[in-house]
């Protein structure tokens, strides 16, 4: 997920930030002109998305969280959400999903300021967040067109058995192609489906590459601020495309010329001159006041190593790709794969392997109040990743796209704290 319009103080980037800009630009000019061009639209979300079958039918995918981020960035979400909660929508509720609605009774604009196309179907890939579920219940009500529901089994062991993908597998082949033949008028393809599966692993060879630089000191990307646009084009519309190819090889080209040169990551102010604090982080970042909390970080010289939210449309660095070979398998063992539909222990040892290896000085986690997938379990999971590392842990907390519940002052006292405690730890360690 991956923001696009530019915050309202200039900001640096580099040439593939730029690129990517243009990219999902260009994709919300493809929407806005579907239904003109009697193009099908598939409404779907990030994680376990199955980008690759839609594109195998010619549908453009349409990714509500993406223009629910998208409205937080451009400074709409408050009244969006307002919105909804006047229809009733709870203060509990996703603020993704109250965007989405008053988005929706607001005449459905997207980022480029033209109408979002109605659906020809809404495919829910569940992927370990119950108001996924909630969420296409209430589109169902607005649209007049089917809906497909794509059960993805949880992780509850961490692992994937045979079991679970022959059932994802047997629903991808009795319900969501035959979805796709019957808005379509097409055929399932399979040999162009292996052709894209085949082009999203070279893509996702180059994302891995760009996202383990971060092992290296000082590291050449901030792998949580700066990955939100690097995961942009391959966790939305672009994944087995040959864009999203030559996109991934010009960043993993640009990244390894920081590399060679020992620079720092690209921050909103320039380059970060210092590497300080490197840090691992868990939950996804506030869309609202994004530049103002990535510069909390970079004004401190922290540089996240490693994040989960960059793995939320899929945890490559696994050593899972696409594969060509076994197509519908493939897809399945995606979906299993999210970051979200992992259990927590295995989000611990993740977390805590994470830590070690890119040789982090503490654990951050931004507890985001609306996101249950994510903030459930979170102070068990900090402790325990404290408790397996011996590396300090920090806890913030704001939202995902509503306002109310960022608080900069606050927010910025507490990663003050964070990094005194870090500094302290340090101290201890030289000391003995």
């Amino acid at each position: 997920m991956s923001p696009q319009s530019a915050p309202a103080v200039p900001v640096s980037k580099d040439r593939s930030q730029e690129r990517q800009k243009q990219m999902i630009v260009d994709h919300f000019e493809r929407l806005a002109t579907a239904e003109h061009r009697g193009e099908k639209c598939v409404y779907t979300f990030v994680p376990g998305n199955l980008t690759e079958l839609l594109l195998s039918f010619d549908v453009a995918p349409v990714l509500p969280e993406i223009n629910a981020l998208q409205s937080g960035m451009r400074g709409l979400s408050r009244d969006y959400i307002a919105a909804a909660e006047k229809e009733g929508h709870s203060e509990d509720v996703c603020t993704y999903v109250k965007c989405d609605i008053g988005m929706l009774r607001s005449g459905n604009v997207g980022p480029t300021g033209k109408r979002l196309p109605d659906p020809d179907l809404l495919l829910l890939s569940y992927t370990g967040c119950f108001t996924f579920l909630k969420w296409f219940e209430l589109l169902r009500e607005e649209y007049d067109c089917p809906v497909t529901m794509l059960h993805v089994p949880y992780q509850a062991d961490g692992r994937i058995t045979d079991e679970m993908r022959r059932y994802v597998v047997n629903q991808l082949r009795k319900k969501v192609v035959p979805a796709l033949e019957r808005i379509t008028g097409k055929a399932y393809d399979e040999d162009r489906l292996r052709e894209l599966l085949a082009r999203s692993a070279r893509a996702e060879d180059d994302l891995v590459a760009v996202l383990e630089s971060a092992r290296n000191r000082p590291s050449p990307i901030d792998a949580y601020f700066g990955g939100v646009y690097y995961i942009g084009p391959i966790f939305t519309a672009f994944r087995g495309t040959q864009e999203a190819v030559d996109y991934y090889r010009e960043l993993r080209e640009e990244v390894d010329q920081r590399l060679r040169a020992g620079r720092g990551p690209i921050i909103p102010d320039g380059e970060l001159e210092e590497e300080r604090y490197r840090l691992v982080v868990e939950g996804p970042p506030n869309w609202t006041s994004f530049r103002q909390f990535w510069k909390m970080f970079t004004d401190e010289g922290a540089v996240v190593v490693a994040s989960t939210y960059t793995k939320v449309g899929g945890v490559y660095d696994d050593g899972f790709r696409h594969d060509p070979d076994r197509p519908l398998e493939s897809l399945a063992e995606y979906c299993l794969g999210c970051y979200t539909n992992l259990s927590l222990p295995a989000r611990v040892n993740k977390l805590a392997g994470y830590v070690r290896e890119y040789s982090a000085d503490g654990f951050l986690i931004n507890s985001v109040k609306s996101c249950n997938s994510f903030s459930a379990g979170q102070l068990m999971i900090l402790r325990e990743v404290e408790n397996r590392t011996g590396r300090p842990g920090g806890f913030i907390e704001s939202d995902l796209v509503d306002p109310r519940y960022f608080s900069g002052a606050n927010i910025r006292n507490r990663l003050e704290s964070y990094f005194q405690m870090i500094e302290q730890k340090r101290g201890q360690g030289a000391a003995r």
